[in-house]
């Protein structure tokens, strides 16, 4: 097994690089992630993993070695192959995998071209006593996903019942998005009536 490449980086493409070690030119599959951290004519090193084909040999390069174990794993599900794992990781970060996976989300797994709905529920029962995310990294990004989706719900429909249109009430739900944002970065959860005053101020200034 090739484990890493360590090497000046030859050539960037949009989907893969060419390190060059020990004279070799080696070419390495990446993720749009790992590949915009290289530069052609700098150092680099990338994780590697090499997958074994009757009719080929392909070296896929990853920035770091949990991405690489990842994207192994993720392939011990059935129907998952290199290539679709690799777009797994090119759409999320090896931690919102684990929890996408744990926490049984569909919609987030179901955002990789290539993995409908069958497929994700295939993933999550192949893969969730495997991936490893904590029941703590679950329940926090549940939680947070479930705070960003409830203000927005409370202040449309606060509107709408206040005799705005859905059009009028969604156009003023993303004016106060980052006000909403600002909270939550802050660790708070949005105040419906701030951001609905906020709300009925963006509209009536159109």
């Amino acid at each position: 097994m090739i484990a890493s490449v360590t090497g000046r980086v030859a050539a960037v493409a949009p989907d893969a690089a060419v390190v060059e070690v020990g004279g070799v030119g080696v070419l390495v599959h990446c993720t749009p992630g790992t590949l915009a951290t290289l530069r052609t004519g700098q150092e680099a090193r990338l994780a590697t993993s090499l997958v074994v084909r009757e009719e080929s040999l392909t070296l896929y390069g990853f920035a770091t070695d949990d991405e690489r174990a990842v994207f192994e794993l993720l392939q011990t599900a059935s129907g998952v192959g290199p290539k679709l794992a690799l777009a797994m990781l090119a759409v999320h970060s090896p931690q919102a995998l684990r929890v996408a996976v744990a926490g049984a989300d569909l919609k987030a797994l179901t955002q990789v071209p290539g993995i409908g709905q069958k497929g994700a529920q295939r993933i999550v029962l192949e893969l969730k006593d495997r991936l490893g995310a904590s029941p703590e990294a679950v329940d926090a990004a549940l939680n947070g996903s479930r705070k960003d989706t409830l203000w927005r719900e409370q202040v449309h429909s606060g509107l709408v019942g206040l005799g705005y249109s859905g059009k009028d009430a969604d156009e003023a739900v993303a004016a106060v998005e980052p006000q909403a944002e600002a909270d939550l970065a802050a660790g708070r959860a949005p105040q419906i009536a701030a951001l609905l005053k906020a709300a009925l101020r963006a509209l009536s200034v159109r």
